[in-house]
């Protein structure tokens, strides 16, 4: 940009954010997970293209599409809705850990990181260096095991995130049990999320969803930094 001040001018850069973006952009028919009844549907009612003087979105989505937070009430009839939620829950202090067995969470790999109770925690999987993950869904993902949810309640943590579409994997035996033990313990879910750029460590968090009312879930937009 340039600056004119006074006859001179001079150039003015803006330095770059520390922020990493971790939330996948919503997209028209984007992929979502198999119990998912609707497909997204994203677009422009006006436009200049169409001879309007003013641009403007119809989005037709669910609670799930995209990276988003799952609160108890996705799962349990008393529990917190999404504006309900402490906003403490997803501002603050994280920690990525980057998972190396490439099917699921277990607790044998979870007790090799020290979890503290009241942490944030956001897993990077295989799943993120999957390049097929914006195109298709894959059953295959790596997933929370059911062992691995209890474990993570027993250590009270308060928020977990994975970097795919569900934290309980595509195969649907799966799916119910562990969102169902993390809920129940007032953890919150933070689903498909973007991680493949970034490395395991220490970060800052600002996660939040709108305020919807009685939601179930809700798309964030989630952004972290080094700490």
């Amino acid at each position: 940009m340039v600056n004119e001040i006074g006859g001179s001018s001079r150039q003015i850069t803006t330095p770059k954010s520390e922020w990493i973006d971790i939330s996948l952009p919503l997209r028209d028919s984007m992929v979502q997970g198999p119990v998912e009844p609707l497909t997204p549907h994203i677009e422009f009612i006006l436009h200049r293209k169409k001879f309007n003087n003013v641009a403007m979105c119809q989005i037709n989505i669910n609670s799930h599409n995209g990276t988003h937070i799952d609160a108890p009430y996705h799962f349990i009839e008393e529990g917190e809705t999404v504006d309900q939620m402490n906003l403490d829950t997803t501002i603050g202090r994280a920690r990525v850990i980057e998972i190396r067995d490439n099917m699921s969470i277990k607790p044998e790999e979870l007790k090799t990181h020290d979890i503290q109770p009241g942490e944030r925690l956001l897993f990077k999987t295989r799943n993120s260096s999957r390049p097929e993950r914006m195109k298709k869904f894959f059953a295959d993902s790596v997933y929370v095991t059911v062992e691995g949810a209890s474990f993570l309640a027993e250590k009270k943590v308060r928020l977990v995130g994975i970097d795919y579409i569900s934290i309980g994997g595509g195969g649907l035996e799966n799916i119910d049990k562990t969102h169902l033990i993390l809920l129940n313990h007032g953890i919150y879910i933070i689903e498909d999320l973007d991680l493949s750029e970034v490395k395991a460590g220490k970060y800052e968090i600002i996660c939040l969803p709108l305020r919807l009312e009685g939601g179930d879930a809700c798309p964030v937009r989630a952004i972290i930094r080094p700490v």
